[in-house]
């Protein structure tokens, strides 16, 4: 269960980690109005990106005997999706999405609503999900409905923990964090995501024509 609860907390740190438009809005809020504009924004990201978890295990689970017969080919392929992933956002430059703006106080609700409305519209990040949970076995058919809801709410603990740790980040550092900084951290997330990546498509090759688990 312990493994479980951290295979959900770091799907939902690798969820919300990669600087997108929602990453963006984040710091901006954050270096303009304040740290907790920030965090709420990302909150609102949160909620969306556990609608759509929700969507994709809901996807998964009318499936999961397909899941368990071809469970390591699953993982290989959604190994694969991760790869591309962390490659497109290694290759992504943050900065073009970055505009000198003077934003107007507005309230945390109208913060959190206009973060959730923009994750919300990348339907896409389904695909990512289910390339996520392949990877980290998070729907199989020994897992009970109070099991899955606690990998959801692990997923979003995750994504909290991230968010409540980059808006202190760019708080603190706010008078030297520059343009620079947003290109470094993209770096580093989609290199983290390729390394994640090869480890599961390499676990799935063993056990596919090996049969020895990792």
């Amino acid at each position: 269960m312990i493994e479980y609860a951290w295979k959900g907390i770091l799907t939902g740190i690798i969820i919300s980690a990669p600087m997108g438009p929602v990453g963006i809005l984040c710091i901006q809020r954050t270096l303009s109005k304040g740290r907790w504009y920030g965090f709420i924004t990302g909150l609102g990201a949160t909620l969306s990106d556990s609608i759509y978890a929700i969507i994709t295990l809901l996807g998964m689970g009318i499936v999961i005997n397909f899941v368990e017969t071809n469970q390591a080919l699953l993982q290989l392929v959604g190994s694969i999706v991760l790869g591309f992933f962390g490659y497109y956002v290694f290759k992504t430059n943050p900065t073009r999405s970055l505009q000198k703006r003077t934003e107007k106080k507005s309230s945390y609700t109208q913060d959190l609503i206009s973060a959730f409305f923009l994750t919300f519209s990348n339907v896409l990040i389904i695909l990512l999900y289910i390339g996520l949970f392949a990877h980290f076995d998070f729907v199989l058919p020994d897992y009970s409905f109070g099991m899955i809801a606690g990998g959801i709410g692990c997923i979003a603990v995750g994504a909290i923990l991230w968010w409540l740790t980059i808006t202190y980040v760019v708080a603190k550092l706010k008078k030297w964090f520059n343009i620079r900084s947003l290109w470094l951290m993209n770096k580093i997330v989609g290199v983290a995501i390729i390394f994640l990546a090869i480890l599961g498509f390499a676990s799935a090759i063993m056990i596919s024509y090996l049969h020895v688990p990792l």
